[in-house]
């Protein structure tokens, strides 16, 4: 069946959102599939900016007239349904099941409904990139429905004044371009290495690049004006230009993590403009690409990928919050989530946004004479949900703030942080300036043994520490011991026990939340290039994400054969990746002989007392335990030199 072109190019554009979204949820899912599947995001940002703009100048172009209202009602007929259901079913999931995230759901509810949500997360709301069951929030993700929801409020009124004052649409799109520029731009100057980026993952000023890119192909490449007919030659580089754009969305989208400063310095605007280019190919009659992705699978999944995004995070979140050992079963409950996810949507799909979107006043008021009594329970069952997230909802209004758990735990890593930062540079000053550290690995001799059994018994220290199985000449020693140590917020926990074991004046510990392996090469390369990188290297990575031996490689030819590295693997059973880093880590023992894996996961195996609700951040004991084995095993590898 021949379809019209307006018809093609939105089916292909179908098989985009479908990528878009497949990406978003494998990525949430388990980030070692989909490194950079959050790039997803851009492709929806850049389908929204062409569809509105194209839309628009079809309108005007041949007489017609473009009524803002009559376009605020189908977006508002369009998006709220499925948004406002998915806010009130989740609500009504916690406030039956988990009462813990009931504060702050009646911002989250009201943010979400004026499009503001984004600047909300900024200020109020949990960094993008620290996620953990029962901790994290089902509606993180959401902040993208709040820059469409501005976008479509402000561009179409732009537009209308734009075409009011006959500004030419080269003007328009000079003006798409300069802003989106400055968009990429102003995120570049943002972005701070080993500083969670959520402040710019959020911003609408700092991802507007994506959109105002597709706004300005619609504008000199509008869909109803692409004829086929092309030539033999000119169809090969038309599809050729579609397969090399196509590959390098693949390529990054594969190999771009997160973290990566690259992302944030133009290689977010960069996989913008590639997939921009992409879009063009598909939306011409006589792409091979459109055809592709014009699939009946394809057109299915589109179609539900607005649904499909709205309700992965609440489905995860929730049934990762009653099955928390993820780790044990990397394959299975991924699958049955994504099932979950799949049926989810459709039940809102089909009962839910489908009928509101196309719902007539008269609608309503026949409902109860002709629909059937199935219906009937449906929409009962429907208002049920509706009604108990509502009072969720009102409920939240008066929920304490949890002052335990995860709150607990962030506040200790906050005052760490600002602890151990004055610690730092001061350690960095004292390390450039001594010359016999350079040389000391905290190796003892028998000399060392008598001066350290001495001092144990006149000056005794960190007497705590004692029943935690460190002796009194342990912690004597370990003031010798020079160390340099980069981690992420598990190690940011356990940073003050750290500094107290160690000598702060000569120890480096250099942790934050949400940091992966592609900032700790930085860090590590910095301190090595001032001359301050220790002969004894601590690393704690792979809380928040999986690495591969590649990047263990890069760290080990960084720190080089003369330093030990000591890797603190990883308890997160919450997450499939657990086995992924411990696995990597265990492999790469075997090819470097200066590297010792401190298995915390095995001695903490069993001792869910010693961690916060997370079960993966240690609790104020846990982290006595945590820092005094780490240092144990640390004093143990130093006697097998």
């Amino acid at each position: 069946m021949n379809k019209s072109p307006k018809r093609r190019f939105i089916t292909g554009f179908d098989g985009l959102r479908t990528l878009g979204v497949i990406g978003v949820i494998m990525y949430h899912l388990n980030p070692n599939v989909f490194s950079g599947g959050y790039l997803g995001v851009p492709i929806f940002f850049l389908i929204s900016g062409y569809l509105i703009t194209d839309h628009f100048f079809n309108t005007v172009d041949y007489g017609g007239s473009f009524s803002l209202s009559n376009f605020y009602i189908r977006r508002i007929k369009r998006l709220y349904p499925g948004m406002l259901f998915v806010l009130l079913a989740s609500g009504a999931y916690i406030v039956l099941f988990l009462k813990g995230l009931l504060y702050h759901l009646d911002q989250i509810f009201v943010t979400n409904v004026l499009n503001v949500y984004n600047w909300w997360q900024i200020f109020n709301g949990q960094s993008y990139f620290e996620r953990f069951a029962n901790n994290e929030s089902p509606f993180t993700h959401l902040w993208t429905l709040s820059i469409e929801g501005q976008f479509y409020i402000i561009w179409p009124i732009l537009l209308i004044l734009f075409a009011k004052f006959n500004v030419k649409k080269s003007r328009i799109f000079g003006f798409s371009m300069v802003v989106s520029i400055i968009s990429a731009i102003w995120m570049a100057i943002l972005f701070k290495p080993g500083v969670d980026p959520s402040r710019i993952y959020y911003g609408t000023d700092t991802r507007l690049f994506s959109i105002l890119l597709g706004c300005g192909l619609a504008l000199i490449w509008p869909a109803e004006k692409l004829k086929s007919g092309l030539k033999n030659n000119d169809k090969l580089k038309l599809n050729l230009v579609g397969l090399l754009s196509f590959a390098l969305m693949l390529l990054m989208i594969f190999t771009i993590k997160d973290s990566d400063p690259f992302l944030y310095r133009g290689g977010m605007f960069i996989f913008s403009v590639t997939t921009c280019i992409f879009i063009a190919v598909v939306a011409h009659p006589d792409s091979f690409w459109n055809g592709i992705l014009s699939n009946r699978v394809f057109h299915y999944v589109g179609t539900r990928s607005y649904g499909l995004y709205l309700y992965q995070f609440p489905v995860m979140i929730f049934f990762e919050s009653r099955f928390k050992n993820v780790a044990d079963h990397p394959i299975l409950y991924p699958v049955i989530e994504v099932i979950l996810i799949v049926l989810v949507t459709e039940f809102s799909f089909r009962f839910v946004e489908q009928p509101l979107a196309h719902a007539k006043w008269s609608d309503v008021k026949n409902f109860f004479k002709s629909s059937s009594a199935v219906s009937r329970v449906l929409a009962l069952v429907i208002a049920v949900i509706c009604l108990t997230g509502s009072y969720g909802v009102v409920k939240a209004v008066s929920a304490p703030k949890p002052n335990v758990n995860h709150s607990q735990l962030a506040n200790k890593i906050t005052k760490n942080e600002k602890a151990n930062k004055a610690k730092k540079q001061k350690a960095i000053e004292n390390l450039k300036k001594s010359k016999s550290q350079k040389n000391a690995t905290g190796k003892m001799t028998g000399a060392d043994y008598a001066r350290y059994k001495k001092a144990a018994k006149s000056h005794p220290i960190n007497t705590e520490f004692e029943k935690y199985g460190l002796s009194q000449i342990d912690l004597q020693r370990l003031k010798d011991v020079p160390l340099t140590a980069v981690g992420d917020s598990v190690m940011a926990d356990g940073s003050d026990n750290f500094l107290k074991l160690f000598d702060d004046k000569k120890v480096i510990i250099d942790a934050a939340v949400s940091r992966q392996m592609g900032a700790s090469v930085d860090l590590l390369q910095n301190y090595k290039d001032q001359g301050v990188l220790a002969p004894n290297v601590m690393i704690g990575l792979g809380t928040n994400g999986p690495f591969n031996m590649q990047q263990v490689g890069q760290i080990m030819t960084l720190v080089g054969p003369k330093r030990h590295v000591y890797w603190i693997n990883v308890h997160v059973p919450t997450r499939p990746w657990e086995k992924t880093v411990n696995g990597v880590l265990d492999e790469a023992t075997k090819k470097y002989k200066n590297l010792t894996v401190i298995d915390w996961n095995a001695y903490s195996q069993g001792h869910t007392d010693w961690f916060y609700d997370d079960d993966v951040h240690p609790n104020p004991d846990g982290s006595m335990y945590y820092t005094s084995f780490v240092a144990k095993e640390i004093l143990k590898s130093l006697d097998k030199k």
